[in-house]
């Protein structure tokens, strides 16, 4: 179950989705899952003892041009849209509107007040 306000998801945002798995697959024992990815692709769902951990995504194309390997953190909020609306209110900006994942949930991606990236999401 999730609490409002916690962080919920983590992923890694690489451009060699490969690479990554035979890293945290010999340093950490994850396994991986695939999920297909709307447009074509792959996402990469982390398995630490037959549960999530995280999930890599592949950056590619011309959006994800010059921008480094990083960790990506989600926030687990009780409804998406009106806590978008609310964050706007205090100095955010919604930097991907919400869109809905089958079987994972709302999600949206903003920057805080104080410019730091990060994702909100409503779990299913």
């Amino acid at each position: 179950m999730w609490e409002h306000g916690q962080f919920w998801w983590n992923e890694l945002m690489t451009g060699d989705a490969e690479k990554a798995k035979a890293f945290y697959g010999s340093t950490l024992g994850w396994t991986f899952s695939e999920m297909p990815v709307d447009g074509g692709g792959t996402y990469w769902v982390a398995n630490l003892s037959d549960k999530p951990a995280g999930g890599i995504f592949e950056m590619r194309g011309p959006d994800f041009d010059g921008l480094p390997e990083h960790w990506f953190s989600y926030i687990a909020v009780d409804n998406i849209d009106e806590r978008l609306e609310l964050a706007k209110a205090h100095g955010a900006t919604v930097t991907r509107p919400p869109f809905d994942v089958p079987g994972i949930g709302r999600i949206a991606l903003l920057k805080d007040a104080g410019g730091a990236a990060q994702g909100w999401m409503t779990p299913a």
